[in-house]
Parts: structure tokens; sequence; C-alpha cells
């Protein structure tokens, strides 16, 4: 029993049971078609098609056979108890022979060969030399590598006509001809590819010297052949084309040396070098020249050498 003070009980709030879902199976999903667009047409390239080689097939090589012997400088050192630049010096100087067969080549092989070194081997002799040639015509002078011109083939070096095959059997010298005399040699006197005579060509810097220092002073003497019989009297307007100040020439002897119905000699001796003057005072005179060489520079004169072949320049010889 409850007083009138007294609350009443509060009710019990429960929460309401909800009744159990239903298992549905989920609705499946339909992919929604994408939107088609028309394909774009590519732009054309501009990049250059590349080509490969076709490949190689790999090619066997031989192999290489192993150099046997010793190098013949080597050889020389130890029988010449010296070193291994004068060796060299020995070979180059033509006094060392394998098997008796002189060899100039320091790196030359020898194994068993029989080294010989001659008795009377010396480097003082061993000085350079200065070589003289007959040029022919139609050969440049070697004093300068000329270009083609378009349409025509470049003349000749004369540098091509020093060989042992071209040097003077009768070389008034007994200097033996070497591979080393064809290196290093220097032409300074100019000589025009028409004509035929003495060309120098040399090793020693005295000589070099020597021929430009002096070249205003030194004497050029040419044999030139002309057409037809020259008199003495027609020589006149070459003195009158001299003693022009207006030409400015340098000075010239000039005389007949020879002359016969068909050809006369005429020659000149020119101070200095002067290519085509010869032919300019020819053709003051109606002169035809049929051919021009050069026989002497200063004191040295081409004598009995051939065309084409080429001496030493002898000791007692001077520009």
């Amino acid at each position: 029993m409850s007083t009138p003070d007294s609350k009443p009980p509060r009710p019990t709030l429960r929460k309401p049971v909800k009744p159990p879902r239903a298992l549905v199976a989920p609705a499946p999903v339909v992919p929604r078609p994408s939107p088609v667009t028309p394909a774009a047409t590519p732009a054309p390239s501009t990049k250059k098609p590349r080509f490969r080689k076709p490949r190689k097939e790999p090619v066997a090589v031989a192999p290489v056979a192993a150099e046997t012997g010793e190098r013949l400088s080597k050889r020389v050192m130890a029988l010449k108890d010296c070193s291994r630049k004068e060796a060299e010096q020995y070979i180059a100087g033509g006094w060392v022979r394998v098997n008796d067969v002189v060899v100039e080549e320091p790196a030359h092989r020898v194994d068993k060969q029989t080294v010989t070194l001659d008795a009377d081997a010396t480097l003082l002799s061993l000085s350079d030399v200065t070589l003289l040639l007959n040029k022919p015509a139609g050969y440049s002078d070697g004093t300068e590598e000329l270009e083609p011109v378009r349409g025509r083939k470049a003349a000749p070096d004369a540098r091509s006509l020093l060989t042992a095959q071209t040097h003077w059997e009768h070389d008034p010298t007994d200097t033996p001809v070497l591979k080393r005399h064809f290196s290093n040699l220097e032409a300074d006197i100019e000589l025009e590819n028409g004509a035929t005579g003495l060309v120098v060509f040399t090793q020693d810097w005295r000589t070099t010297r020597k021929l430009t220092e002096d070249m205003g002073t030194m004497e050029h003497e040419f044999l030139v052949e002309v057409k037809g019989e020259v008199a003495p009297e027609a020589l006149k307007p070459i003195g009158y084309a001299l003693k022009d100040e207006r030409n400015d020439l340098p000075p010239v002897k000039f005389s007949v040396s020879s002359s016969t119905p068909e050809m006369s000699r005429v020659r000149f001796a020119i101070k200095g070098s002067h290519p085509g003057l010869v032919a300019y005072l020819c053709a003051q005179a109606n002169l035809e020249i049929l051919a021009m060489r050069r026989i002497r520079l200063g004191r040295v004169t081409i004598a009995d050498l051939p065309v084409g072949q080429w001496r030493f320049l002898a000791g007692y010889e001077k520009f």
C-alpha cells in the first residue's frame, strides 16, 4: 500500500523489437555503355624512315704470326757496345749487313742471320747531301705542291724521279745511295715546267741558305733552241728591252751559240731566278722557242747528266 507522499514507480521502457529483414539478393550492376567517339586520324609523320643495315656475319680473322727474333738495332748495340741511337745511325748510314746484304731499317728482325758491321763504320761521315737532277720537260720543279686545274691534270712532281733506279751510274762521287738521302729534301730555285735542266734538292741547311741569300746575284745560264737561223743582229730587240727603264729587268747576257737554217741555239745568263723572262726576251726578237734547258747555277753545271737522272753534289763543287 502506498502512501500519499510516495511517488509511483516509473514504468520500464523497452525498445520496440524490429521484425527481421528479409534477405534480398542485391541487384546486378549493369555497366553503362561508354559514349562512342570517332577515332582521331593520326597526323602524317615528318621523320625520315630508318633503314637498318643487314647484319654482317662475323669474318674469321687469321691469327697474326708473332714476330720472331730481335731488332737489328739491338744486335748492333751488342756488337758495337753503343747506345740505341748510335746503333740506329750506323744502320741508317749503310754500315750494317745482314747475310752480306745492306739493311737500313733499325726495326728489321734478325734471328740466326749473320750481322756484320763495316770495319770503317763511323758516324762522322753521316753528313747531309745535295742532289742535282736534270729535270725533264713537263715536270714541276718540286718547290711547291701544285693543285690541278679543272679539266687539266697537274704536272708530275720532279721529286718522284729521285729514286735509286734513276741515279746516274757515272756519278763522280763514291757516295752509296741510301734511303735517308731521299728524306727532308728542300728545293728553292724555280724552273718552268716546260723547261729541262738543273734542279737542286738538298738536306744541307748551309746549301739552302746559300741558294736563298745569294739568289739575286747567282747567275742562271740557259741554252735555248729556237727555230731557224738567227744572226747576232736579230738579237738587238732583246738589248733594247733590257735597256728600257720601264721594264725594270735584271742584268742579262745573251749571245748566239750556234746557228743552222733549221735551228739555232741562244745562250742566256741571268742574275737571279726569273721564271718566264727567257720566253719574254725571245718574244721581243720574234724567236720561236723549241726547247729550253738550264745548264748552270752559279759555278755548278749539269755537264753530261742525262735527262731524268740525278747525281750527288761533289765536295769540290761550290755554287
